[in-house]
């Protein structure tokens, strides 16, 4: 054990903000810290840095925080330097020895930054950029315990990209707090969620911490109900038989069992939201867009393009700021002309768009007015559904338009435009200035829409999440990819593994005469997307696996517990039970034959 804290609690201006909490640091471990806005994250990081110390506490017994050998510690800060006159090498020579130059050097082009830049004063740099630089001469400090906060603000995807595989090689620990949910998934091993003051600890990534406080809500949310069948069944069972004298003593039991019975708690509302299919009002011809060497720009032409949308297609674009990513967007859309080629949207083809300066409304008028008023054939009660799926619940539909945050003004329009259900969505930056809760709740509506969409997006998990193909626009041409967004990143690593020896390869093949090359073929279409079907059949047949083990387990749990166990919800697993194995069975046979074709596709290659 690196560091502890034990039963450790911070208040701040008369308010506690950590209420008896735990936390631990085993080894070299990757920590993330989630929650809310305002839950205290912060806090517990300067806590952890020493800037904070616990309260005093009679519950107590110890000091509360324990650490088993001297270590240090290095936090991002704000206020990054206290004298930014010097230059970025004399700044860095108070923590940068001789031996470590190459890796300054290393780190600060990767940053991207110049070698040149080394000899500017710190003050010519930017807040962004200073924060950068901050990050890089923490990491050449090298801490026991690295915390960060926000690391992947101010950096481009290639930099964020090339700090995750720089994090996960680091030898000693990381504890971070990020918005960035793909770059939590590549980088930690452990996630503490803090809410209302108290600390959870959960193995794993992101994205698993989300399934385990899914399955825990909603096993929580059945022993609630569970539990509250049986207090009203008691309940009963004592008003009717206390004033009977014969049945006096047996009322009299059930209401000690009653008082002596421990209470399930009511698990908060999990905010996430399972949508129903959203599907347009006109289903639209098969091709959504067409084009043939369209050239993108303002004058001149910042790359070109020749494509195909095929209906139902939801297609990520990604590329570095400056590109043309939301020109393309523009001008598929119609609002900015091509500078040369054609391109013709499908006939009976609906658009609807959003972009940065769609959330800019302004209205005296409540949110439930409002969307009232867009759509009056809606009753209230269908409004206040439709509007609490984008998280507008209860007194939220009561606030005014021109009184909401910039992230709530848009989910407010995004819910307008999927209410008038056009079937090709163009989106620029849908999820930006929104929160965590926000994107999953927009992931999940936008997962049901059945129409087509063509968005840009900085939210690389939103992107893994929603696009089942992508674009990467850079050095002036396009690269479309026909599957998701882990799907490009693994061949992308793989590419990255066997460069190498396609070097070789390459200069060997130049090396022949010109009449005996061979042509260097791409991976076929087919090929890639069996292989595709490969991996996802065997997730799907590992899923069901995992999930007939849980049944097993829990139809076992309920065999034995002899109280307050209905025959109905025993019967019920058994049948989840046995539908789970013929999926499981399913899942084994669309493996098999998968398999079975590629090794056959193998062989008639050969």
């Amino acid at each position: 054990m690196l560091y502890q804290i034990r039963n450790g609690t911070v208040s701040l201006g008369g308010n506690v903000i950590l209420s008896h909490v735990n936390f631990e640091i085993k080894g070299s471990e990757k920590i993330a810290i989630t929650g809310k806005n305002g839950a205290g994250k912060t806090t517990l990081l300067r806590l952890l840095a020493g800037e904070l110390d616990l309260d005093s506490d009679d519950k107590r017994k110890g000091p509360g925080i324990f650490i088993s050998r001297k270590v240090t510690v290095g936090m991002l800060k704000q206020q990054v330097f206290l004298d930014d006159s010097l230059t970025v090498e004399e700044e860095f020579k108070k923590v940068c020895p001789l031996e470590q130059e190459t890796e300054y050097d290393c780190l600060f082009t990767k940053f991207g930054f110049k070698r040149q830049d080394k000899k500017r004063a710190l003050s010519s740099f930017s807040g962004g950029e200073q924060t950068k630089i901050a990050l890089i001469r923490l990491l050449l400090e090298k801490p026991d315990i690295l915390i960060l906060d926000e690391p992947t603000n101010h950096l481009d995807i290639e930099t964020v990209e090339w700090l995750e595989q720089y994090l996960k090689q680091y030898e000693k620990a990381v504890v971070m707090v990020s918005h960035d949910r793909f770059f939590l998934d590549k980088t930690v091993d452990v996630v503490y969620e803090l809410t209302e003051g108290t600390l959870v600890r959960y193995p794993g990534n992101y994205t698993h911490f989300r399934e385990e406080k899914r399955k825990n809500y909603r096993l929580q949310q059945k022993a609630y109900e569970r539990q509250q069948e049986e207090i009203k069944r008691l309940e009963g069972l004592v008003e009717r038989f206390k004033h009977k004298p014969r049945k006096a003593a047996f009322a009299r039991a059930k209401k000690k069992t009653l008082e002596r019975m421990e209470r399930v708690e009511q698990p908060k509302e999990e905010v996430t939201v399972f949508a129903q299919e959203i599907t347009p009002l006109v289903l639209g011809s098969k091709w959504v867009f067409e084009s043939e060497h369209l050239e993108i720009g303002y004058g001149k032409p910042l790359f070109e393009i020749t494509m195909r949308i095929k209906r139902g297609q939801k297609i990520g674009i990604l590329g570095a700021n400056g590109v043309g990513k939301t020109t393309l967007l523009k001008t598929v859309s119609g609002l900015c002309a091509p500078v040369k080629g054609t391109y013709t949207l499908g006939n009976r083809v609906v658009v609807g768009y959003f972009d940065q300066h769609s959330g800019q409304i302004e209205s005296e008028k409540t949110i439930v007015e409002h969307f009232h008023d867009l759509f009056p054939s809606l009753t209230e009660k269908e409004v206040r559904s439709i509007l609490g799926s984008y998280l507008f619940k209860g007194k939220d539909g009561a606030k005014r338009v021109k009184d909401l945050s910039g992230g709530e003004k848009s989910r407010l329009v995004l819910a307008e435009l999927l209410q008038s259900r056009p079937n090709f969505l163009i989106l620029d930056e849908p999820t930006n200035h929104m929160d965590v809760q926000a994107k999953e709740a927009l992931e999940a509506i936008f997962q049901a829409y059945t129409g087509t969409m063509l968005f840009v997006s900085h939210d690389r998990y939103f992107i893994k999440q929603v696009a089942d193909a992508i674009m990467i626009i850079e050095n002036q041409s396009v690269l479309y990819y026909p599957f998701g967004y882990e799907h490009y990143l693994e061949k992308q690593s793989h590419c990255a593994q066997v460069k190498a020896e396609e070097q070789a390869l390459i200069i060997g093949l130049r090396s022949v005469p010109k009449a005996e090359r061979h042509q260097l073929k791409e991976l076929p279409t087919e090929e890639a997307y069996l292989d595709w079907k490969i991996r996802l059949a065997t997730e799907s047949m590992e899923k069901a696996r995992k999930r007939v083990e849980f049944l097993e387990e829990t139809k076992e749990r309920l065999f034995w517990e002899q109280e307050g166990i209905a025959e109905k919800e025993f019967l019920e697993v058994q049948e989840e039970l046995e539908h789970c194995f013929l999926e499981w069975h399913d899942a084994c046979m669309e493996w098999g034959n998968l398999f079975f074709n590629w090794e056959s596709e193998k062989t008639l290659r050969v």
